[in-house]
């Protein structure tokens, strides 16, 4: 008799028999699990090729302070616990450079380089984003045609604009020209800014909110992951900008800390003078805020470099 047929039937209290609904299930076979020692094998690998590409990464950094804090005699000694300690380097450096000049001067074009570049790459990443107008795709794909462009090629048109407007010799030069954006920031920003629920802005602006309020005051504080990422970017981008430091900087004391490193290495490494350990101690003092930056805002990179891209 089939299991609908005795699905009809009644027992002997009077109850209609239900058919047992597990009994028609094949029964499920068992996953093969992996065994607990190759697992365990397998983290151990994964862990030591971890700390091996750690050693070799921070292996430099650390030579660098070690050779910081030696004396000249045994700068390349390759020992990274020094025979003899001694922070002298780090006041000598001070009275053989104008190291306080130098850090200014580049705190100052990192700091307005970054404002600039990321509130003007936001603003056309915005307009990209929210708002439908003839031709913005083809406007767009320009915008990321420019990145194609060696930097090379644009230089010396660069250089006759700012020569022409009388700007070659200061710092304005190494951080005014990021108030037009950046096309990559734009494209980071523009994808994150796709993936925003656009009811929001819709009931914004239904409530009479102005557009300049519906990316002030919604916008960006929804893509505060994102523009931490296009701020980092850019700080250690400035920070470390030695091609504009060679072509506007004419006055000593107006270098940035790249260009002042430049001006160490001919003077004491390749010059003559061969204080090697000057120029270790120099490098020393401008890596550190890198670091620090860096590792204060990690977080705030992988969130951003994680959420963006996830819409076109």
């Amino acid at each position: 008799m089939s299991t609908l047929d005795r699905a009809g039937q009644v027992g002997d209290t009077g109850s209609p028999i239900v058919p047992d609904a597990t009994a028609a299930r094949p029964t499920p076979r068992p996953r093969p699990q992996a065994s607990r020692p190759r697992g365990r094998t397998g983290r151990v690998v994964v862990g030591a090729l971890l700390v091996l590409f750690t050693i070799a990464f921070v292996y430099p950094f650390v030579w660098l302070v070690s050779a910081s804090l030696k004396p000249r005699s045994d700068v390349f000694d390759n020992r990274l616990i020094p025979e003899t300690l001694t922070f002298d380097n780090y006041i000598e450096v001070w009275n053989a450079a104008p190291m306080a000049a130098w850090l200014l001067n580049t705190a100052f074009v990192t700091v307005m380089a970054t404002i600039t570049v990321t509130m003007s790459s936001a603003l056309v990443a915005w307009g990209f984003a929210r708002y439908r107008f003839r031709g913005r795709n083809l406007l767009f794909g320009l915008v990321l045609a420019s990145m194609m462009i060696p930097g090379a090629a644009t230089m010396i048109p660069t250089y006759l604009i700012w020569d022409s407007l009388g700007m070659v010799g200061t710092l304005t030069p190494l951080w005014a020209g990021n108030v037009f954006g950046t096309a990559f920031y734009i494209f980071l920003l523009r994808q994150f800014f796709l993936g925003l629920p656009t009811e929001l802005f819709d009931a914004a602006e239904m409530d009479g909110a102005g557009h300049w309020r519906v990316f002030w005051h919604i916008a960006l504080p929804l893509t505060r992951p994102a523009l931490v990422v296009v701020a980092l970017f850019e700080f250690q981008a400035a920070w470390t900008d030695l091609m504009r430091g060679l072509i506007y900087l004419r006055d000593r004391e107006d270098f940035t800390v790249p260009r002042g490193l430049k001006s160490m290495l001919d003077q004491f490494g390749f010059g003559g003078e061969w204080h090697w350990e000057l120029v270790v101690t120099a490098s020393v003092i401008t890596t550190v805020p890198m670091i620090v930056v860096f590792f204060l805002g990690q977080k705030q990179i992988i969130q951003g470099v994680a959420s963006t891209g996830t819409k076109g």
